[in-house]
């Protein structure tokens, strides 16, 4: 008799984030998970509820999102069968990418252990927000940067110290995703790294946490540019996170700037 018990796959997943409504599914909208259920229950031939391990706004993108969902035995059998003397899953991988979206191209395909869960098992998150910081506006990168000029990437670099930690930032997510839920959560590393693309200098912002709130990591870039542009102190930052209030941080950075670029899990 065959065994019940379902196998989890992950796919890990790029998107470019313009065409689509975020990546949560929508009623009537286009969005990126629910292209991946559609390619999913046209080859498994049955509905396939996925996993993801961090939802992304309308207009933000993707390196390496993480997507687990569960097949049974005898599905994973079908999919090993196609793979023979190959690489595992590359027949499903290419399957996926022919039905899904241009926009969106499933990486890898893996089997982890029964039950994991692509959101509640990550260890940490990676954001790279990236900035074009030459005088005149990009051309060639314009849709993955926020042009903002010249910023004092040292200034942004010595403000956002305050930022790492487990503490309250509150004062960095959208207003109303917060009311009567928790806002704390520990923000291990803030990077910048001075890049070139293309001819075009960017400014790379490179944020890593355990989890994060609604929109906090751009809010968090939208505040550390506006010291890098000059018009607030470096202080500022600090007494932002202390207040405990969204009016009290700069404006969200624009969503083409930012890349969901990886998860890490224990193992």
């Amino acid at each position: 008799m065959e065994s019940t018990a379902p196998h989890t796959l992950a796919l890990t997943v790029a998107y470019r984030g313009a065409a689509f409504s975020g990546f949560a599914r929508q009623p009537d909208q286009l969005t990126v998970q629910g292209e991946l259920e559609h390619a999913l229950a046209t080859v498994l031939h049955r509905p396939a509820e996925t996993t993801c391990a961090g939802r992304t706004d309308a207009g933000v993108h993707a390196r390496g999102q993480v997507v687990s969902f569960d097949v049974t035995a005898s599905e994973l059998d079908e999919l090993d069968a196609r793979d023979v003397n190959r690489e595992r899953f590359a027949s499903f991988r290419r399957s996926l990418n022919a039905i899904t979206h241009e926009d969106i191209s499933v990486r890898a395909v893996s089997q982890k252990e029964a039950g994991f869960s692509a959101r509640f098992d990550a260890t940490a998150r990676e954001y790279r927000y990236f900035l074009a910081v030459d005088e005149v506006p990009p051309q060639f990168t314009r849709d993955f940067t926020w042009h903002v000029g010249h910023l004092d990437a040292d200034a942004m670099r010595r403000a956002s110290r305050c930022l790492i930690g487990e503490q309250d930032f509150k004062s960095f997510c959208r207003a109303s995703s917060a009311v009567d839920k928790p806002t704390c959560r520990n923000l291990m590393e803030v990077e910048f790294e001075q890049t070139e693309l293309c001819g075009e200098n960017l400014l790379v912002v490179r944020v890593v946490g355990s989890s994060f709130l609604h929109s906090m990591v751009r809010t968090i870039v939208g505040t550390l540019v506006e010291v890098g542009r000059a018009r607030r102190p470096e202080q500022w930052v600090a007494e932002a996170l202390a207040a405990c209030d969204r009016t009290a941080a700069g404006e969200c950075a624009p969503a083409q700037g930012l890349v969901f670029w990886e998860v890490r899990y224990d193992g």
